[in-house]
């Protein structure tokens, strides 16, 4: 391979799922930590554990179930009720860090934390000596580092280290720097600090200005070894750098950067398209790396240029990122071994009871359905992973629309080994009384804020995808499903946000929530 390994730190569980409506369970958690660990990164952000029980939960969890095969991280404020948290969580993981942050910008020492220089350097080498009590893998990130000081940063970056941190990190907290900025600020480190060869250098860049790939690329250049990122680019407002960008960046310009990661790029697509079935963030067609379009080509002259020769217009081979396309592989006549092949090339990794309910979906549709494609079979399996803990189940609906009636809709739903409840509802049209009729059900009232319906596979019998947004009580919940019926894809798809609402409304959030420092 070519030049240094850039470890890639992973906070998808952590920043990205501060994205509104993005918030995951536990179980869902777990599930994004598998793939991530099967995709190879380096160090998993597992959470912010003094957020919430929840937090503290899973991060707890994930440390136990994979802390063995890769370096487990929690964030905590330079606070020590926050460090004994993260300390807690982590207990399980054999390899740990903990990441701790101050902010240091003007701007955040007058308006946020009300204090001046010496406090700052004061707080921030007491609190990495807390953390290193625990584990030697300490990170340390002077929050809002690009609109620091320079010879400020420099110096807590110096104190930092000293203390104890092996890692320290220059967060573009706010999305501010420019590729040439951000370089020049990782440049002066790296020449006036003079302990900054016993760390690591870190870049952990937000995507305000549409930069933020491409400031963590600039931070490589300088001398950065260290990139955090999120799973297609998830995170706080605009979101962070996008890890599959990052990688293919480097893998495909190697020549250029002279750098490496060990990231199994064979399971990018899969790992994104897992993400985005859980949070419900869907990824737009156009976008780089694991977009829909990402490897379609519709003009005539590009079309005729790759068939006599990808690489005209292909600068990777979809099969370098796991790209699941419309290749027609499997129909109602296949059998079970066949499904099981494919799942697995697929990048899907289910137990015998996942599998067989799977194939049991795939016979079903292979029944609607004249071709069942590579992407059908994707949407099938994520479809039946996030209905996996739902506490509410469909059991039946019916609907009655026309120019002539008055839409309605009979719903019946089943909350775990409770009675089925049943209930009626008239709305605009058909989808709109089945959502009515769902929240008279579960006693919810909820503002449908975005509605958008996809084509999964060609053809006028291809399975639709639907993703809602809802707005219960201020907060935002998403849901996705998919069938060859819309309005039965409409139906689940807004059921699975009504249960997460649902989840919630069992289970308040409280704690602290982690500012966008990293």
């Amino acid at each position: 391979m070519t030049g240094d390994q850039i470890v890639i730190f992973d906070t998808t569980l952590r920043d990205g799922e501060q994205s509104p409506g993005c918030s995951m369970n536990t179980r869902e958690k777990l599930e994004v930590a598998r793939a991530l660990v099967e995709l190879g990164v380096d160090v998993i952000e597992a959470g912010f554990p003094i957020a919430s029980p929840g937090d503290f939960d899973a991060v707890s969890q994930i440390a136990a179930k994979f802390g063995d095969r890769t370096t487990i991280c929690a964030l905590a404020r330079s606070r020590e009720d926050d460090i004994a948290k993260a300390k807690g969580a982590l207990a399980a993981a054999a390899k740990r860090r903990i990441h701790v942050f101050l902010a240091t910008s003007a701007i955040h020492r007058e308006f946020k934390l009300k204090m001046d220089k010496s406090q700052i350097i004061e707080r921030a080498i007491s609190s990495v000596k807390l953390a290193k009590e625990f584990c030697d893998d300490i990170e340390f990130s002077p929050e809002d580092a690009v609109r620091t000081e320079l010879d400020f940063l420099c110096e807590v970056v110096e104190k930092t280290i000293d203390a104890g941190a092996t890692t320290v990190n220059i967060p573009d907290t706010v999305g501010y720097a420019t590729p040439s900025h951000y370089f020049k600020v990782i440049s002066y480190l790296k020449q006036n600090v003079p302990n900054i060869s016993k760390a690591i250098i870190s870049a952990h860049c937000h995507d305000d200005l549409g930069l933020a790939v491409a400031n963590s690329l600039s931070a490589v250049e300088a001398g950065a070894r260290q990139v955090e990122c999120t799973i297609n680019g998830l995170g706080e407002r605009a979101g962070n750098a996008a890890l599959e960008e990052i990688v293919m960046a480097i893998r495909t310009r190697a020549d250029y950067y002279k750098v490496h990661t060990k990231i199994n790029t064979q399971k990018l697509y899969p790992t994104s398209h897992l993400v985005s079935s859980i949070t419900g963030m869907k990824v737009q067609r156009n976008k780089a790396i694991v977009g829909q379009n990402a490897f379609a080509h519709e003009a005539g002259i590009h079309q005729h240029g790759v068939l006599q020769e990808r690489s005209t217009y292909e600068i990777m081979r979809p099969e370098d990122v796991g790209y699941a396309g419309q290749n027609l592989v499997l129909g109602k006549h296949s059998g079970r071994h066949a499904f099981r092949d494919r799942v697995v090339q697929l990048g899907f990794s289910l137990d015998d009871a996942g599998l067989q309910k799977a194939f049991d979906d795939f016979i079903a549709l292979a029944d609607k359905k004249k071709e069942v494609y590579d992407s059908d079979i994707v949407a099938l399996i994520e479809n039946r992973m996030d209905e996996a803990a739902d506490r509410w189940k469909m059991i039946s609906f019916h609907t009655s629309a026309g120019t002539s009636t008055i839409p309605t809709a009979t719903i019946e739903l089943q909350c775990e080994d409770q009675p089925i409840m049943c209930d009626a509802a008239t709305g605009d049209g058909p989808i709109d009384a089945v959502f009515k009729a769902m929240e008279r059900i579960m006693e919810l009232s909820a503002r449908l804020e975005e509605f958008d319906v996809r084509s999964v596979s060609e053809g006028k019998d291809a399975q639709g995808e639907v993703r809602v947004t809802i707005n219960v009580n201020g907060r935002h919940y998403q849901g996705k499903a998919v069938s060859t019926d819309i309005i039965d894809a409409a139906a689940h798809a807004y059921l699975k946000a009504l249960n997460k609402a649902d989840s919630d409304r069992r289970a308040p959030a409280s704690g602290a929530t982690a500012s966008a420092n990293a």
